[in-house]
């Protein structure tokens, strides 16, 4: 029983370690960091990228004025795709992956 209780501690301890790293990961490229300027602007794979870390961009905004969850200096439509699918994708995926209850 004491064997269980000190794995259990390590897997809790290196989840929380690898989210914090991602986390770090995460606010290296989040939208409105500086890195897409207007002669650089950000295309479709910054756009799914973007379209992913959406709801991470969103708390990151509230303290950081730079941070938003869209990137204005971007090629257009083509970026415009890429977010939305990402968006699309990552939030009505879950729904896809529930099981569902069969009620007799």
């Amino acid at each position: 029983m004491e064997n269980q209780k000190k794995i259990n501690l390590k897997k809790v301890a290196l989840i929380s370690v690898l989210t914090v790293i991602m986390v770090l990961l995460f606010t290296g490229c989040m939208p409105g960091d500086g890195v897409n300027t207007a002669s650089n602007k950000a295309g479709f794979f910054y756009g799914v990228w973007h379209g992913w870390i959406a709801p991470v961009s969103l708390i990151f905004g509230l303290f950081d004025k730079n941070i938003s969850i869209y990137e204005t200096n971007n090629i257009g439509w083509f970026y415009d795709f890429g977010y939305y699918i990402a968006v699309i994708s990552g939030f009505g995926g879950f729904a896809l992956s529930r099981k569902k209850r069969v009620v007799v």
